[in-house]
C-alpha cells in the first residue's frame, strides 16, 4: 500500500514533467514520444510510473496510446473546464462568441428549418414580446427564442455550445436590464421579428446580418 501511495505522486510528477516538454514544443502536435524504454530513462523514472503518466495526459487528452503506433501528441496543453472558463469571461466575449455562433445557426435555420421549426420560432417569438412581465420572465422568453432559431439549425454541436453559455448569460442580462432597460421595446422586438421573417423565408444572408446586427447592439450595451 505505501509504494502504491508513492508511486502515484511520482507519476503526477512525470506527467506534469511530460506536459511541460510538450508545451515547450519538444513535441510538437501530432508527433510520436520516444519509445517507453528510452522516455523512462531520460526521466529517471520506471516504466509503470511512466505509463501512469501518460495514462493522465490521455486522460486529459493530451496523448493518444496508439496500440502497436506509440503514444502520440493530439493536444498542446490540457483543456481547462469549459465551466470555468465561462464563469471567468467578460460577458462582452460571451457575446462575441454568441455572435460566431448565432450568426451561423441563423444562417442554416434558413436552409433547414421545418414547418415545426418555425411554428416553435413563432410561438417563442410572440412569447417574447414584453407586456410588463417580470425582467427574469422576459429574459427567460428571449433566450427560449433565440435557442428556437438555433434548434432549427438542425446541429446539436450548436444546440449544446448555445445551452452552455445560458447560465452564465442570463444572470448577465437579468442584471444589466434591472439597471439599464432596453431603450425600445418595440425597436428590440422588431429586430427579432426580422430574424425570424428572413428564416421564414429561407434568406440565409438576410438572417446571418439580422442576428449579427442585435447581437452587436446587445454586446455594445455590456461595453
Amino acid at each position: 500500500m505505501l509504494s502504491q501511495v508513492r508511486r502515484h505522486p511520482l507519476a503526477a510528477q512525470t506527467a506534469e514533467v511530460l506536459l511541460a516538454r510538450i508545451r515547450a514544443g519538444e513535441w510538437p502536435l501530432g508527433h510520436r514520444l520516444p519509445g517507453e524504454t528510452t522516455l523512462a530513462a531520460q526521466l529517471g523514472v520506471g516504466r509503470s510510473t511512466l505509463r501512469e503518466a501518460i495514462r493522465e495526459l490521455a486522460g486529459k487528452g493530451v496523448l493518444d496510446s496508439r496500440q502497436g503506433a506509440g503514444v502520440f501528441v493530439t493536444a498542446l496543453d490540457v483543456t481547462e473546464e469549459w465551466d470555468a472558463v465561462l464563469r471567468r469571461a467578460t460577458i462582452a466575449a460571451v457575446i462575441e462568441a454568441r455572435i460566431a455562433i448565432e450568426a451561423e445557426a441563423a444562417a442554416l435555420a434558413a436552409q433547414r428549418r421545418s414547418p415545426a421549426d418555425l411554428r416553435l420560432i413563432r410561438r417563442a417569438l410572440a412569447a417574447r414580446q414584453a407586456h410588463g412581465e417580470p425582467i427574469a420572465e422576459h429574459v427567460d422568453a428571449d433566450m427560449a427564442f433565440h435557442r428556437a432559431v438555433i434548434v432549427a439549425a438542425h446541429n446539436d454541436v450548436l444546440t449544446q455550445l448555445f445551452d452552455s453559455f445560458l447560465p452564465r448569460l442570463r444572470l448577465a442580462m437579468i442584471d444589466m436590464l434591472k439597471i439599464r432597460p432596453v431603450p425600445s421595446e418595440s425597436a428590440d422586438h422588431a429586430a427579432h421579428q426580422r430574424l425570424a421573417d428572413a428564416i421564414a423565408a429561407r434568406d440565409a444572408t438576410a438572417a446571418a446580418e439580422y442576428s449579427r446586427a442585435h447581437l452587436t447592439t446587445l454586446k455594445g450595451a455590456f461595453t
